[in-house]
């Protein structure tokens, strides 16, 4: 008997292929388009560019989806999982904007939709196995299944895979791990799959879509403007529409007009509302040496295979970071990069690697500079000079 595999079908050229390369390689394969969220139902209005369009973006693309999956003759299932994202990728994100935090919804929509109520859903449903479109790669070394980076290493996504626990890894399969986005791209024209061979990969927020970020957040999260203030000299150099919309490292959008810039995002104080800016020539205000990453979620057969020195992911695309690892206690690590990394944010994913092998990740809780706390030294000194100002 073949082996029953259920594949994430989006509506997208990446799992249109890999749908295509599963059947070409004898696997019994069924398709499943997943729908996560209903924008009328979430209050999805501001900032959401098709809400009044006779065909939501998230219907065209299960017309896409039917489209593929109908072209190579696979069947396909149509789920909805709007609850589950709302209560366990959608709350949590919005609960970290209201920390003043930046979450990643792609590690979040990984951990809680594709890879557990799909993932079950697969299991419950008779399924040996799933299968997704995301460029990455597993391997079966000593009886345990480690997450490993993917052939086309410009489109590697072991970062947003991190928070996969090695019982769903090893139940994946990843038919893109072994080839690059140029040959997808081949492929789809050389099959003559027009729902997706020239449609643009999907950008913004994981089952979402693309929305201006600011008008969107301001669905669920109330608008709070405040002033935005020079760190070395304690001016206002303008207003904000409120902290939680902006991210550490930002240069645009912050409409600073009266003094020239580029200015950049190094601070938040929450509780008073301040967003600490700095000026382009005082950049190593983002420099940090330090942090403190909870909630690890290891993919390793056995914490001792956990080299002390190794190398980190702070933010997709970034290139590999030297850091030193010291156990806090199971799921919580110190990293140490006395090089100094500038842009690490609470609440993002750091991501850690040895070689080839994606070891897991978590979130950065605390980023510190010389032993201080960076973001309560950047609140002290703004609020000293402030003072002075």
């Amino acid at each position: 008997m073949s082996v029953k595999v259920l594949l994430g079908l989006s509506g997208g050229v990446d799992s249109a292929i890999a749908a295509y390369l599963l059947k070409e390689q004898g696997y019994d394969v069924t398709c499943c388009f997943m729908r996560n969220w209903d924008s009328f139902a979430n209050n999805d209005i501001l900032g959401n560019p098709t809400i009044m369009e006779g065909v939501c973006p998230q219907e065209q693309d299960y017309l896409d989806a039917k489209a593929v999956a109908d072209h190579l003759g696979l069947p396909l299932r149509r789920v909805d999982f709007i609850q589950e994202y709302w209560d366990q990728v959608f709350v949590t994100f919005l609960k970290e904007y209201e920390r003043g935090r930046t979450p990643n919804p792609d590690i979040l929509c990984n951990k809680y939709i594709k890879f557990d109520a799909f993932f079950d859903y697969a299991m419950k449903n008779g399924f040996d196995a799933v299968a997704t479109g995301h460029y990455a790669s597993n391997a079966r070394i000593d009886g345990y299944t480690y997450l490993t980076r993917a052939h086309d290493t410009n489109k590697d996504q072991t970062y947003f895979l991190c928070q996969v626990p090695e019982s769903a890894i090893a139940k994946t399969f990843f038919p893109l791990g072994g080839i690059d986005k140029p040959e997808v791209r081949r492929i789809a024209k050389e099959l003559d799959l027009e729902s997706v061979m020239t449609k643009k990969d999907s950008t913004g927020i994981c089952f979402i879509g693309e929305r201006n970020f600011r008008d969107f957040l301001t669905n669920y999260l109330p608008s709070k403007p405040g002033r935005i203030v020079d760190v070395d000299t304690g001016k206002t150099l303008g207003e904000h529409i409120g902290v939680l919309y902006y991210t550490i490292g930002q240069r645009k959008g912050l409409n600073i007009t009266r003094d020239k810039g580029p200015w950049f995002v190094i601070g938040k104080d929450v509780h008073k509302n301040v967003l600490y800016v700095c000026h382009h020539t005082r950049k190593q205000w983002l420099d940090s040496d330090e942090a403190i990453v909870s909630g690890m979620n290891w993919i390793v057969k056995d914490h001792a295979e956990v080299p002390k020195r190794l190398t980190c992911k702070f933010r997709y695309r970034q290139p590999d970071q030297d850091v030193e690892l010291e156990w806090i206690d199971e799921t919580t690590v110190r990293l140490r990069y006395p090089q100094t990394i500038a842009g690490v944010t609470c609440g993002q994913e750091a991501v850690l690697y040895d070689g080839q092998k994606c070891l897991g990740g978590g979130v950065i809780d605390f980023v510190y500079r010389n032993g201080q706390d960076l973001n309560e030294q950047i609140i002290q000194t703004g609020a000293r000079r402030m003072a002075h100002a």
